[in-house]
């Protein structure tokens, strides 16, 4: 964004060395909109509020200004780096009464363009903010601040016997603050739920720079109106999170994998039904991916799948507290698969410290980390084969790859690759189009077919990325017109003035 035409409309700049352009503004009609300047009077406030955490350098402000996709760019002048709840409500007031927009930023791993400015917002960082509050081993539920990483929060709580409900391939930048600000899926969703479940508290700084503390310990809380759950999945629209109370499961004792191949998408189908059935209470995760996905992931990051020949894969893991007790199931679950022909081939890791003799079982130590990577890189991947068009969406399991097939058809040669992979157990389909280079006509092509075609199926448009700006215009495929007015008359009500994210989640006109 960031570059002013005539008639004040923001034209996009491609990121430096990426094969990607962002949208246009003829496709949003994005415009700035009436917030001060930051002058230098403004610096000098926030500096006075925390001083040497103040940002102005442009290089040092680069990679801030741009998404981890290198799809939108950004121009903020001015980054801020509070490291506390007290610090971000002086920040608020003082913004809210200059009029002074503001984009609050975690990791910046966002894949909708919600977590960099449009124009010139001050973009308020939470990376300072990473410091854990507290954790009762006897509840599971940890305290801690937006900024903290959510890899190292699986480290802290791993040693206590814990682990965190969610997990992402973004794990080592994102911010847990980002992550509930989002409502971020990921790869444990299908065993500990969403965040709107496991988040117990959340402490907000609103628009003016009142503090909310919400930040309750306790599983059950039925007083009044649930406010939180208006902050989850809000982006940073709404208000700024600092804090995250959340309720953390115990470490399973036994992990196993399995990486299978399956020769139709009916019979991943047919997998996951004999999955869900014979695996029960230790399933976990089951993810699945096309050969496409494989071929890019080969290719481009030189992995090496234990598994090949196959139209689709499929990724289980199974999370117990008896390794032999899971083993044996997941045997069974394996023999019964493979039997009635629904499985190909297939490799698994499990917990076992010696070799078994079945071929099955591999037990080579960094192979639950080999397994994963196949898939949580795949985003990676895709990154190294031209321009990517990202679409994250729910559907009926049973339509789920149906998309993918007539994508394919639809855009015939003018995409280089159309790849489906993704949370099958949550029926989360990520589609993703490859192109060499970025083209409207190619634009054109998938949106709004991709929107209509999962509105037809009574589908979300977002499954777990959020809308952020790249979205934000397409909410009406999921939601009626009575909801999303309801939602602009809550942004109204606690940010009047609409400095909180501006451009983001809600569209301007409907």
């Amino acid at each position: 964004w960031g570059v002013r035409a005539p008639g004040g409309r923001a034209f996009p700049t491609a990121a430096s060395g990426s094969p990607e352009v962002t949208l246009t503004s003829e496709r949003y009609g994005v415009r700035r909109l009436p917030f001060s300047p930051v002058s230098d009077s403004d610096v000098a406030f926030f500096e006075s509020v925390m001083p040497g955490r103040v940002i102005t350098n442009p290089e040092e402000l680069k990679p801030f200004n741009v998404d981890w996709l290198k799809s939108v760019r950004g121009c903020s002048k001015l980054m801020l780096k509070p490291q506390t709840t007290a610090e971000v409500s002086q920040v608020l007031r003082y913004c809210y009464e200059r009029n002074l927009a503001v984009n609050p930023q975690g990791g910046n791993t966002g894949l909708v363009g919600g977590s960099v400015p449009v124009f010139d917002e001050i973009i308020l960082s939470t990376a300072l903010m990473n410091r854990i509050i507290s954790f009762d081993k006897v509840s599971g539920i940890l305290v801690c601040q937006a900024g903290c990483i959510l890899e190292k929060l699986n480290e802290y709580l791993e040693e206590q016997g814990f682990i965190m409900p969610l997990d992402l391939g973004a794990k080592g930048s994102c911010h847990i603050g980002g992550n509930v600000a989002t409502n971020a899926g990921g790869l444990r969703l299908l065993r500990y739920g969403s965040l709107r479940g496991t988040v117990l508290g959340l402490e907000v700084v609103l628009a003016d720079g009142s503090a909310l503390d919400c930040l309750a310990s306790l599983r059950k809380d039925n007083t009044g109106y649930d406010l939180k759950q208006l902050f989850i999945g809000s982006e940073g629209t709404l208000g700024v999170i600092t804090a995250v109370s959340i309720l953390c499961p115990q470490k399973p004792k036994a992990v196993n994998l399995a990486f299978l191949g399956c020769q139709s998408f009916a019979k991943v189908l047919e997998t996951f039904t004999t999955c869900r059935a014979m695996l029960g209470e230790i399933l976990s995760a089951y993810e699945f991916m096309d050969e496409k996905c494989m071929e890019l992931v080969e290719r481009h990051l030189k992995l090496s799948s234990p598994v090949a020949g196959s139209p689709f894969y499929v990724l289980i893991e199974t999370s117990g507290s008896s390794s032999t007790h899971d083993e044996e199931k997941l045997n069974k679950f394996l023999e019964q698969t493979m039997t009635s022909g629904l499985v190909s081939d297939g490799t698994v890791a499990t917990d076992t410290k010696k070799i078994k003799a079945s071929t099955w079982f591999i037990c080579i130590s960094l192979l639950h980390q080999m397994l994963w990577s196949l898939r949580e890189r795949i985003t990676e991947a895709l990154t190294h084969d031209g321009c990517v068009y990202k679409y994250d969406i729910s559907l009926p399991v049973g339509k789920l790859y149906d998309l993918v097939t007539d994508m394919r058809a639809r855009l015939g040669r003018s995409a280089k690759n159309v790849v489906g992979y993704g949370h099958l157990g949550d029926g989360n389909l990520h589609l993703n189009i490859t192109a060499d280079s970025y083209s409207h006509a190619l634009l054109d092509a998938i949106e709004p077919f991709v929107y209509e075609w999962t509105a037809r199926y009574s589908g979300s448009i977002s499954a777990e990325h959020g809308l952020g700006f790249k979205k934000k215009q397409f909410i009406q495929y999921s939601k009626p017109n009575e909801a999303v007015f309801l939602m602009q008359r809550f942004k109204a009500m606690l940010d009047p003035k609409g400095i909180l994210n501006p451009y983001k989640t809600l569209p301007s006109v409907l």
